[in-house]
């Protein structure tokens, strides 16, 4: 019984070690700041292998890769012995694959594989390309990163019709294109599809030249689909932009409050929590308090009006 529950204290201190660290645990810390290390030292030895000029130390690259990817599959291994504690509602055997069909884990182990490619297969060499998405992992560590991804989250429904818009432009645009200028190009627009690089190209304002209108009607459609381009364009970023000055207002307010010495009170939420299910504006209108920041498993989230309380949160709140 003891052993167990030694076991247990020790696999709940390596998980508390690879997770986001805190910033009093300095181990966790330096944790986070070695794997950071290793990922940029592995991404660079990937870069320097394609350099002719550097095999003559192939061997020493090589070595620094191996090394790299030797520290990633302990990594990967130690997160898949302590998935419990990441999904404590689960039972062992579920909490594994839940981390395995994580967004986290399918990164970690994409960019494991590729290490053992058979060199006579290209699909296998191209994987290797993969391991380039390691670096996302570094947004976990760092606050700033999360910052632009839970703008982009909050603003996900904007940015997908805005996306949904340009399609839909592009669409429209190969397809006149092609109708104004098939007599005249039939090699160059051959059916409505091969307009798609061109309205690309247009739309983005890249304007490569290597397909072109000659018409009259073909060159109008141009003009007017440019100027389209550039505003339609300009809407993602707007959106973008509108997220990032919502945050920073945010963060000003969280400051403004935390300098007035107002209490700060963590709660956490469960199914008996009155705040399960509710969002952070009902939440702060309800009970006069103002929401700081939401610990979300391995995420810290900045409140917005859009998120509701799930179980398991940890909610940091100002009493006002």
């Amino acid at each position: 019984m003891c052993k167990k529950t030694e076991s247990k204290k020790w696999g709940k201190r390596i998980f508390d070690i690879i997770q986001i660290g805190q910033r009093e645990d300095m181990i966790s810390r330096f944790f986070d700041y070695f794997i950071v290390a290793v990922i940029f030292i592995n991404i660079v030895a990937m870069f320097l292998e394609t350099f002719d000029e550097m095999n003559p130390y192939f061997n020493i690259i090589r070595g620094i890769e191996m090394a790299t990817m030797i520290i990633f599959m302990l990594e990967y291994i130690l997160r898949v012995a302590t998935a419990q504690y990441l999904f404590p509602e689960k039972d062992k055997r579920s909490a594994v694959l839940s981390y395995i069909l994580s967004a986290d884990g399918i990164i970690m182990l994409l960019t494991i594989l590729p290490f053992f490619y058979l060199s006579g297969f290209v699909v296998f060499r191209m994987l290797r390309v993969v391991r380039i998405f390691h670096l996302f992992r570094i947004n976990n560590t760092y606050d700033s990163f999360h910052v632009i991804t839970q703008v982009i989250y909050e603003k996900r429904n904007q940015i997908i019709s805005s996306v949904f818009i340009v399609v839909i432009l592009m669409m429209a645009s190969s397809l006149c294109m092609y109708s104004a200028e098939h007599n005249a190009q039939p090699t160059v627009f051959k059916n409505a599809l091969s307009g798609f690089w061109w309205s690309m190209s247009t739309i983005f304002t890249v304007g490569y030249g290597d397909i072109y209108p000659v018409t009259v009607l073909g060159k109008m459609m141009t003009f007017v689909i440019t100027l389209l381009g550039v505003g339609v364009i300009a809407i993602p970023t707007g959106i973008i932009s509108a997220g990032f000055v919502e945050q920073y207002t945010q963060m000003q307010k969280q400051d403004s409050l935390s300098a007035g010495g107002r209490r700060t009170v963590s709660a956490n939420v469960d199914d008996k929590s009155p705040f399960k299910g509710m969002r952070v504006k009902e939440v702060e209108e309800k009970y006069s308090i103002t929401v700081s920041v939401i610990v979300r498993k391995e995420s810290v989230l900045l409140p917005s009006d859009s998120i509701v309380f799930e179980n398991e949160d940890i909610v940091v709140y100002q009493e006002n």
